[in-house]
């Protein structure tokens, strides 16, 4: 047999081999890169009847030809001409002459130029006014109903600091100054447990949507989960160096946002106890703190006057607002809009999310706004140290109700402060907490209507500031 020649195979690196394959490719179209296909007519006219379509839309513009004028032209002015009029055509009157001539314009006067003109049609032509018209004036606030005290709670024994809503919308949960949190029937006002466990103010409450449980802050620095099927303390989260001042849940991750006098806000791990993030950046107490799903999934107000968006990810703030000249003392998100508010004694002001862009300035509260509340129908409400409420339009910032809560009987003029407040899980009743230990419920006035309560808006344009 004769012997095998083995050939030996030049090894490339894939480098050189992908090198030489982008060489062929090159050569192989070099010849007529830069020529573009043809373009074909047919596809041309198609994409100008398209885009000639969603532009003018048909109902509003059409083309007509100089023939198809002449047509319509000679249509009007046989439906003008009266037949019993036809043996004295003489005999019309000065109104119906008029009407006549301005229907039967001679189409001959129609020349060349205007042989393939656009024509509006009238209805167009309003609509697309109307559009301008409703692009330059300011939007008008929704009719909303006003609101009334109708309920009154009294068994805490000190300052009512914080309030927070049952999932359910069966129960609510009130803390105080004398360290118990009670948890009241909401339907009939009835007191159904009290829990005691803090040594001092309870001043954040918050209940989980997926889990059984109660979360709780206080000036004790301590912050607590409470299982609501054996009314314990299961868990603490230890971390604080002072008072803590407030609570929010993550609406999706089982995450505990907490902030205080510290000047942080902790990002906690609901489960394991730990300390994910410190949210360190502000100078001064963190009084407030809210949570959602979407960035920013962190917001905090604090009283060195800014506004804080933090990344959760990141454990990083991403932007701060400092458009505040006070204290911010309360955040508030909308429940639908993807907005959110924040009061100091100087504005309440109204933020777009993500980037923290604002949009307007809520003037008029002159005092010291504790808390706020907003429901889906956009009223947004904020409540004072002074014992007085604000009711806004959202949309417009149109204060349509003022309310001075009462004080309770043998309680002083200046206890009448607000300090916590919030909407059922329908918006339809508001819950405040207040300095003369009592908790107060309100809800819309079914009498009243938009002839009984109307909306007296002045828009101030030319007072409007910037911040």
């Amino acid at each position: 047999m004769a012997p095998v020649v083995e050939s030996e195979v030049t090894k490339h690196s894939v480098h050189t081999l992908v090198f030489r394959s982008q060489k062929r490719s090159h050569e192989m179209f070099i010849h007529d890169q830069g020529n573009l296909p043809d373009s074909e007519k047919d596809i041309e006219s198609m994409i100008k009847k398209i885009k000639s379509k969603s532009f003018y839309s048909e109902a509003l513009v059409q083309f007509v030809d100089r023939e198809q004028a002449k047509k319509q032209a000679m249509e009007s002015r046989i439906e003008v001409s009266n037949p019993e009029n036809a043996e004295n055509p003489s005999g019309m009157t000065p109104g119906a002459g008029a009407g006549a001539i301005s229907m039967t314009d001679n189409p001959a006067n129609l020349n060349s130029a205007q042989a393939n003109q656009l024509v509006a049609f009238s209805g167009g032509n309003q609509l697309q006014k109307k559009r301008a018209m409703g692009a330059m004036s300011m939007p008008k606030p929704n009719w909303h109903a006003p609101w009334k005290l109708y309920r009154v709670i009294a068994g805490h024994t000190g300052w009512v600091r914080s309030v927070a809503v049952e999932p359910g919308n069966e129960w609510f949960a009130t803390g105080s100054a004398d360290r118990v949190i009670k948890i009241w029937d909401l339907a009939s006002g009835k007191l159904k447990l009290s829990l005691t466990g803090h040594v001092s103010t309870v001043r954040g409450l918050v209940v989980s949507p997926r889990q059984p449980y109660l979360f709780s802050c206080g000036e004790d620095r301590q912050v607590k989960c409470w299982d609501l099927e054996y009314n314990k303390v299961i868990r603490h989260y230890h971390g604080h160096l002072s008072a803590v001042y407030d609570l929010a849940l993550h609406p999706t991750i089982d995450v505990l946002i907490s902030c205080g006098r510290d000047s942080t806000a902790r990002v906690w791990d609901m489960r394991t106890k730990t300390n994910i993030h410190t949210l360190s950046g502000h100078t001064s107490t963190v009084g407030t703190v809210v949570c959602q799903a979407s960035d920013p999934q962190i917001i905090t107000g604090s009283n060195d006057q800014t506004v804080r968006l933090w990344d959760l990810a990141a454990g990083k703030s991403m932007c701060t607002l400092t458009h505040h000249k006070k204290s911010v003392r309360a955040v508030v998100l909308h429940p639908k809009k993807y907005m959110f508010a924040s009061a100091s004694p100087d504005n309440i002001k109204e933020w777009k999310c993500p980037e923290g862009k604002f949009i307007q300035n809520l003037s008029g509260h002159n005092a010291i706004v504790n808390c706020m509340a907003a429901n889906a129908d956009d009223v947004l409400v904020s409540g004072a140290d002074n014992g007085t409420m604000h009711f806004w339009d959202w949309k417009t910032g149109y204060n349509f109700q003022r309310l001075q809560a009462p004080v309770q009987p043998g309680s002083l003029d200046s206890e009448a402060g607000i300090f916590s407040m919030t909407f059922d899980n329908s918006g339809t009743r508001l819950i405040t907490c207040e300095a003369d230990k009592t908790i107060k419920v309100y809800k819309e006035d079914e009498t009243a209507t938009e002839e009984s309560h109307p909306i007296n808006w002045k828009p101030d344009i030319m007072k409007r500031r910037k911040f």
